[in-house]
């Protein structure tokens, strides 16, 4: 008769992962049954592959409709994988044993269809209520009813006292000394009896969900027993541990009842790289693990079996190595007091050993005089951690590959190691298709098209782009898996994980604008999400500045492409007003380097809002005039508000030329002056050619500079007029040539070249001509 031991564990728990290590020492079984689709048998045995490298994700999907998949995301102290690696390097058989991802997408697939149907029939149908309780008007049973599955080791912790379950599993089962196997089975019993309190009725459809898979894996479980194993062990969930007890199995009949008829999908199986922080609860798709980094740490301690060894003072060490990275100040000293403060905090809250609300709390006292800062980079780079894991060549295609190779496809768009131009007409449905292909591409890192200039073309209607396939592309969709299973699924993820990461608004303004032309209105609602929340804290007025143009193409064009904008209008209307609060104050004191940031912030913030003519700007050009007012901010930054203002007709000529005449007087110094000439008059020669005040003050100006600063003046008011057009500039010099001639002559003027010999070696000198003798 085969001897079958059912070992219930916590998914990626690192007691789990240790418990079920000296279990499988202990039994010695030459079966092992591990939670899991049967289809990852196909890809199991790549698990000891020397390129394997955790954390990796099993990932299933449908081969018909990428989309439909499923990530099984393993870790090195997932007990899963510490089972696969021991069935694996012992010679031992090892299998999953689950429902079929088959089934599982079949039946996604018809519930889908079945909602779909029901809305059509009856438009006025919600799905709030689908759980099945909604019509009942009986009184609730003494046990609350579960909506979801009960967390078996959750709540035994909290029944313990215990917020965290892991730390429960550490203190209560890890580290006592009984024999492991006798640990699973007082578990087992534990479970049963959680189990009895689950009181949601037979149609709950977690509960028909749960039933299927268990019977699956009772089948499973009958065929091992039948080819004759000695001895079979079986690591699942605790939940389902009491069900897969032989002893309590129903019989045959009743479960191939339940598992009848099941309709079925073709599917594939593959391994991607995953990595730590996607293991967490916040990324995508999660796998429950709030602290992967530590938890790491602790298995690596644990199967060590190193008692010499302080699990908390070696954290404690590595947080101070992470700040110490960062400049910031984490001496031995302070490490030991760390240690000594988390072990008496273990101590008053009735625990055997610190855990991480310990070391946190003594970390951030000690170590981070008290500051929550330092702690969260802790956090990241420690707790969370950033590895990344790899998977080996050997594996099968990826369903991201097998969807963008369907697309270009579709698209009529092949791959080529020759480089080509693709010019792209956005009127057209397909071509508005290929570039909203490119530009999710672009999103994702796969650098396949690199935009390029349209030429003379200056409308929104048209794209170039170049377009050339290199082999290590390949990789980066192999990377951009992880993100998901289609090119859109993909892009969103990754943009909403790129705006978590963003350290400015200017970068979430330019990704607001990439899922725009890329068309992903779940990276829109992502982006936006942040950016509200980013802006509402934002202290610094060029960043708010700088966000404005993207916000407001996002307004502008968003419409044309069928996006919902409604969310990023607000966010625009309350940056612009932050921005006119703060802008006359976060002007005043700069440098020429800032306030050559400042200007550009300014000009960008203006092109934005010429975008919208519906804005209201009365705000904006207060701003800017009190800026333009005052004598104390930089030339360039005031200069520039001038002008903004007299483009929008609120700053009369002569206003302007009573500026422009106090600005570049003698009481000014030279340098400023021409820094204000240039914010004045940048990039358009119109106010000049237009007024022949100003064209007289700035010349009045120039001939007054005095000699000693004429040659650091010359290159500033030189760029001013350098980005006039050349036949700007003709016109210019035309009119300075007839200013104050009266009509006269040029016959009638007489010229003392002797005497004009020294400007024009000095000239000659300045334009690098060589010396006239």
């Amino acid at each position: 008769m085969t001897d079958v031991h059912i070992l219930g564990i916590r998914h990626h728990g690192p007691g789990s992962a240790h418990s079920v290590a000296e279990a499988l020492a202990a039994l010695r079984p030459d079966l092992v049954l591990v939670e899991g689709p049967p289809e990852l048998d196909q890809v199991i045995p790549l698990v000891t592959d020397p390129d394997m490298v955790p954390p990796v994700a099993g990932l299933i999907y449908a081969v018909d409709e990428p989309r439909l998949a499923s990530f099984y995301p393993m870790a090195g102290f997932s007990p899963e994988w510490v089972a696969i690696r021991w069935a694996l390097t012992t010679g031992k058989s090892v299998r999953a044993i689950d429902l079929p991802a088959a089934h599982t997408f079949a039946l996604r697939v018809a519930e889908e269809r079945a909602l779909s149907a029901s809305v059509e029939d009856d438009p006025t149908a919600t799905t709030e209520d689908d759980g099945g309780t909604a019509d009942t008007v009986e009184e609730p049973p003494a046990v609350p009813q579960l909506a979801f599955r009960p967390d078996a080791i959750g709540m035994l912790a909290e029944a313990a006292g215990y917020s965290d379950a892991e730390r429960w599993w550490e203190d209560a089962v890890e580290h006592r000394n009984s024999d492991p196997v006798e640990r699973f089975d007082a578990l087992l019993d534990a479970i049963s009896e959680i189990r009895g309190m689950d009181q949601r009725p037979a149609d709950h459809p977690d509960v028909l969900e749960n039933n299927r898979r268990e019977a699956a894996m009772r089948r499973i479980l009958r065929a091992a027993m039948r080819e004759g194993h000695e001895r079979i062990v079986v690591v699942c969930g605790a939940y389902h541990a009491p069900a897969l007890v032989p002893a309590g199995f129903p019989s045959a009949s009743a479960d191939n009842k339940v598992l009848a008829g099941l309709p079925k999908a073709k599917v594939a199986v593959t391994w991607v790289p995953w990595t730590s922080n996607r293991l967490s609860l916040g990324s995508g798709y999660g796998a429950g693990v709030t602290a992967p980094g530590w938890y790491q740490h602790l298995f690596a301690h644990w199967m060590g079996n190193d008692p010499t060894r302080d699990v908390a003072t070696t954290w404690l060490v590595r947080v101070a190595h992470a700040l110490r990275k960062e400049n910031l100040d984490a001496s031995t000293a302070s490490v030991v007091e760390a240690s000594r403060m988390a072990t008496a905090l273990a101590a008053v809250r009735g625990r055997p050993s610190p855990g991480l609300p310990e070391l946190d709390d003594a970390a951030q006292t000690v170590l981070c005089d008290g500051s929550p800062l330092p702690l969260a980079l802790v956090h990241r780079e420690l707790t969370v951690g950033r590895e990344l894991g790899n998977v080996p060549d050997s594996v099968p295609t990826l369903p991201l590959a097998a969807d963008l190779a369907a697309t270009q496809r579709k698209l009529r768009m092949k791959a080529s190691a020759m480089e080509e131009v693709m010019v792209l007409d956005l009127r057209k449905p397909n071509q508005l298709a290929r570039s909203v292909l490119l530009h999710r591409l672009a999103l994702l890192g796969v650098e396949w098209g690199q935009p390029t200039d349209t030429g003379r073309t200056t409308g929104t209607f048209k794209e170039a782009w170049t377009l050339l396939w290199k082999p290590e592309l390949a990789v980066s969709v192999v990377e951009a898996s992880r993100y998901g299973t289609t090119v859109a699924s993909a892009a969103s993820a990754f943009v909403s994980e790129q705006a978590q990461a963003a350290e400015g608004l200017p970068v979430l303004g330019k990704l607001l604008e990439g899922c725009l032309l890329a068309e992903l209105p779940d990276g829109i609602a992502g982006v936006v999400s942040v950016l509200a929340e980013r802006t509402a804290l934002q202290q610094d007025t060029a960043p708010l500045l700088e966000t404005i143009a993207p916000l407001a193409r996002t307004c502008r064009y968003g419409n044309v492409r069928a996006v919902d904008v409604s969310d990023v209008r607000k966010i625009l209307e309350a940056t612009v007003v932050r921005a006119c609060v703060g802008l006359p104050t976060a002007c005043a004191g700069l440098d020429d380097d800032a306030a050559g940031a400042m200007r550009r912030a300014i000009d960008s913030a203006q092109d934005g809002l010429a975008l919208l003519a519906e804005l209201p700007l009365d705000d904006w050009h207060g701003a800017l005039a009190a800026v333009a007012r005052s004598d104390t901010i930089h030339g360039a930054v005031a200069g520039r508000a001038t002008r903004l203002l007299m483009d929008a007709g609120l700053v009369e000529g002569d206003d302007v030329a009573a500026r422009l005449s106090r600005r570049l007087s003698i009481a000014t110094p030279a340098p400023e002056a021409a820094a204000w000439l240039d914010g004045l008059l940048s990039g358009d020669a119109t106010l000049l050619i237009h007024d022949p005040r100003l064209l007289q003050i700035v010349d009045d100006w120039v001939e007054g500079v005095d000699d000693e600063v004429f040659e650091d003046v010359l290159p500033l008011v030189r760029r001013t007029f350098s980005a006039f057009s050349r036949p700007e500039r003709r016109e210019i010099g035309e009119q300075l040539s007839r200013v104050g001639s009266g009509g006269t002559s040029a016959e009638a003027i007489s010229m003392d070249l002797a005497g004009a010999g020294p400007a024009i070696q000095t000239m000659a000198g300045i334009l690098g001509w060589e010396a006239i003798a």
